[in-house]
């Protein structure tokens, strides 16, 4: 098989221009991220005229997003729903022409029938994975099932191994032969067969490989050739996984915390429309931090970053874009994108779980909802019986609910201490969980915080969405982990920054802020460093608040995250030291009027910064007056004293979303989706009876919550 770059020199007709354009591309590097809630959703369609082709070839499109239809020559080929997995167009016979129009239409327009419709993240438009056309001899194997037409799962036996092979043939007659042979990283074949085309499949016997793992990502290749015909070839990894809702999370029968950060693909002023070079780089940051997992939110990712986490060792959390929002009318489109992720993606052995639904029930749990996850799960079990299946519930999903004996594995979605509540609702939450789900197999699948490089000052506070308090938050969090043992595993929410188009918070628009690391890669925050300090074996020392450089005279707190046992701090030629691990908290270090030059040291490294002691700190350290912070103060533990000038849970319906604050919520989170009957019908409800009732049915522990955050609220 030979591949052909088709990604230069397309005509692009959209919004009445037509624009030259080079591919990957999206219509929405720079308004997606512009936070107007006006990105432009529209259908665009990509030309190019292609030459005569007469070998068998098959075009091959990385993703169009979200909806795409392909044209050769006036003729409908394809039509496609689904903006994130890979698609396949045959093509032998029909490059008939010396000249070959060839059309895309690549539509991100709102569409109710295709997931996603509602998320917290841009829709970008366009072919932003590029084009390529496959050719192969007569004989060859049918790519258009996964990109290769060969399937490998290494299977452990009481004895050895097996890679079983299954594989689809195109052109081939009665008789004819395949071989497959299995080679190690060195390219030595350490098992073969030959099998007949028609059979399908064959069994390579392995007595003793090296096993995948995080610290050793060992990779075999399994060559397939069909004599007379086409060959490919494939990488595989040897590994099997465990889970224990006692024990937690186990790879190749040893025990493994999994530390894990999500990614979303997209980067500032590119959107989604990435080159090898920013997937190399994003791999090189998660491997940084120190993580030995990701979960790529919330859609299928593309096919070289799964290959980068294959050779890097990270362990892969991979899923479809089920999420917000259910409609049974969408059901088929979700059975046919998890299904083209699987067979697209089941090759890597970095994909240890298939998630099904992300956050599903926070516009409520609708009729239907529990039917369509469980034939998503029997689906997934069908394709690939060798992985578990997995689903990321949110916290007003109940710990009792149904949802959750769905999936092998389970997720839960917290934001304790920044949307809800205080650090200390996970553990009440957890305590709770244990108590009701203690046979479920539990990972924290989201977690996180706004921190804007900005805003920086002595006493963070939720909401005010600086850098330190983002690394406050997580400090209590990487602590709550690390103290659940039984838990198999956590993912920081998020590596990178993203792009939001709706989003209008701290200051900053089109933007979800809770990235260890800025949207463009170039600044890691402090709570990156936090992180590090836990989790890497790299040693380093970083100074907290270093960009926190104008303080009050007086004193001040110094903290450093090092995973080394000591740090030394300097402070104008004055020193003191510390032990402990990761977080060293210097207390009481003199500010002098000027310039204060600060060394932080441990094991031979150091890092320095002149913070200025000045009389009053800058404004631009503070968020503005109404600089839309959707997040309240709720840093401290509350009261069970409700304050009647304020709505809670004890509050009439009607009374609450007539209030314009509500209101201006209800549109920023849900937008004109709830039916007016539908509220009209609730209205004469308290909040606290509508909660209670089936389709909603909060526990008490989130009803509390919801008081708590009424609470906020001016009548």
């Amino acid at each position: 098989m030979k591949s052909v770059d088709l990604n230069r020199g397309w005509q692009l007709d959209i919004d009445g221009k037509t624009l030259s354009v080079d591919l990957p591309h999206t219509w929405n590097a720079l308004d997606g991220q512009s936070g107007e809630n006006g990105y432009l959703r529209t259908r665009g369609t990509y030309s190019k005229k292609l030459p005569a082709e007469k070998a068998a070839c098959c075009l091959k499109i990385g993703a169009a997003n979200s909806k795409s239809a392909v044209r050769l020559n006036g003729e409908t080929l394809a039509v496609h729903e689904g903006g994130y997995s890979a698609i396949f167009v045959p093509l032998t016979g029909k490059l008939i022409r010396e000249e070959n129009l060839l059309e895309v239409d690549a539509d991100n327009s709102p569409d109710e029938s295709v997931y996603p419709t509602m998320a917290d993240f841009t829709f970008y438009g366009g072919l932003y994975r590029g084009v390529e056309l496959l050719t192969f001899p007569e004989k060859h194997f049918d790519v258009t099932l996964n990109g290769s037409g060969i399937f490998v799962t290494p299977a452990k036996q009481k004895d050895g191994w097996l890679a079983e092979v299954t594989f689809v043939t195109v052109g081939t007659l009665p008789g004819d032969k395949v071989t497959l042979t299995l080679a190690d990283a060195e390219g030595n074949a350490v098992a073969s067969a030959t099998v007949t085309a028609e059979s399908g499949k064959a069994t390579l016997p392995v007595s003793s490989p090296r096993l995948w793992d995080v610290d050793d990502p060992y990779l075999y290749t399994l060559t397939a050739e069909i004599v007379g015909g086409d060959s490919v070839s494939v990488e595989t990894g040897f590994r099997t996984v465990a889970f224990d809702a006692d024990k937690g999370f186990f790879l190749n029968g040893r025990h493994l915390k999994i530390k894990g950060v999500s990614r979303h693909q997209d980067r500032e002023n590119m959107g989604n429309a990435l080159t090898p070079a920013e997937h190399e780089e994003d791999i090189r940051l998660i491997k940084e931090v120190g993580a030995n997992s990701v979960r790529l939110a919330h859609y299928q990712h593309s096919d070289y970053f799964y290959t980068l986490c294959d050779r890097a060792g990270l362990l892969v959390w991979a899923e479809v874009p089920v999420i917000s929002r259910f409609s049974k009318k969408r059901q088929q489109n979700a059975l046919s994108q998890l299904r083209e992720l699987i067979l697209q993606s089941k090759n890597h052995p970095s994909i240890f779980t298939w998630s099904i639904a992300n956050e599903i029930t926070i516009a409520g749990e609708s009729r239907g909802l529990e039917k369509a996850l469980r034939e998503l799960n029997d689906l997934a079990h069908s394709l690939d019986p060798t992985r578990p299946t997995a689903m990321a519930a949110v916290t007003m999903c109940p710990a009792a609910s149904p949802l959750n004996s769905i999936t092998d594995i389970l997720g839960y979605n917290h934001y304790y201490g920044w949307y809800v509540g205080v650090f200390t609702d996970l553990d009440k939450w957890l305590a709770n969980w244990r108590k009701v789900a203690p046979d479920k197999k539990l990972c924290l699948s989201e977690y996180g915080a706004e921190g804007i490089l900005r805003y920086q000052g002595a006493s963070p506070v939720p909401g005010d969405y600086s850098e330190g308090y983002q690394a406050i938050f997580h400090e209590n969090y990487i602590e709550r982990i690390n103290a659940a043992e039984w838990m198999w595993g956590s993912y920081v929410w998020n590596m990178f920054d993203f792009g939001s188009a709706a989003r209008n918070e701290g200051g900053v628009r089109g933007r979800n802020n809770k990235g260890l690391v800025t949207f463009d890669r170039k600044i890691k925050k402090d709570a990156f460093f936090l992180y590090k300090a836990y989790w890497s074996d790299e040693p380093f020392v970083h100074m907290a608040g270093a960009r926190y450089l104008k303080r009050l005279i007086g004193t001040t707190e110094i903290k450093v995250y090092s995973n080394l046992s000591e740090v030394e701090i300097d402070v104008n030629g004055e020193k003191r030291v510390l032990s402990g691990k990761a977080v060293f908290r210097f207390e009481d270090v003199p500010v002098k009027p000027g310039d204060n030059t600060v060394v932080v040291r441990a094991g031979g490294l150091e890092e320095r910064a002149v913070i200025e002691g000045v009389e009053t700190e800058p404004e631009e350290y503070r968020l503005p007056e109404g600089a839309g912070s959707f997040v309240r103060n709720w840093f401290a533990s509350g009261t069970d004293e409700i304050d009647p000038t304020r709505f809670s849970t004890e509050d009439k319906v009607r009374d609450l979303v007539a209030n314009p604050e509500v209101q201006a919520l209800i549109k920023k989170f849900v937008g004109n989706k709830v039916p007016r009957f539908l509220i009209s019908l609730v209205k004469p409800f308290r909040v606290k009876t509508l909660l209670k009732l089936p389709f909603v049915k909060l526990d008490e522990q989130m009803i509390s919550m919801v008081d708590r955050y009424l609470q906020t609220i001016k009548k």
